[in-house]
């Protein structure tokens, strides 16, 4: 079983905003998960961004690593040529950089978990070309 779970934008935006739809949704996976949570560097700056100016919501984003709640992994180059054989495969989906760093990353990690408001671009996505995502919630 795996013991990381991929972190995607819209979660991450919904656990830091009350007044998000799905709050409650994401903030009952984060209770009852009980291994890392991980995400990449592409998917805090546009959750960074998603949240707006005000430093307040910057801060509780980034309390979650501060804090060791989430680990951030950085890109390598080789993830990087990676991501970009996938963004061009995903084109017509579209595959953004921040779903295609967590592909790459869920293929290094070997975890098919993934923590996501995207179900329609990770009920597509696979691993290994093959392998589909286990969505939550």
């Amino acid at each position: 079983m795996p013991t990381e779970l991929l972190l995607d934008t819209g979660a991450f935006v919904a656990l830091v905003d009350r007044s998000e739809a799905r709050h409650a949704d994401c903030v009952a996976v984060l209770e009852r998960w009980t291994g890392a949570i991980v995400t990449t560097e592409a998917v805090l700056t546009e959750t960074l961004y998603l949240v707006g100016p005000a430093w307040a919501a910057q801060r509780i984003c980034l309390e979650f690593f501060l804090r060791g709640a989430f680990v951030l992994v950085p890109s390598s180059r080789q993830s990087l040529t990676r991501v970009a054989a996938l963004m061009e495969k995903y084109r017509d989906v579209p595959m953004d950089f921040a779903d295609a760093t967590l592909v790459v990353l869920g293929e290094e990690l070997h975890t098919d978990q993934v923590f996501t408001l995207d179900r329609r671009g990770f009920s597509v996505f696979r691993l290994y070309g093959r392998q589909p995502f286990h969505v939550a919630p």
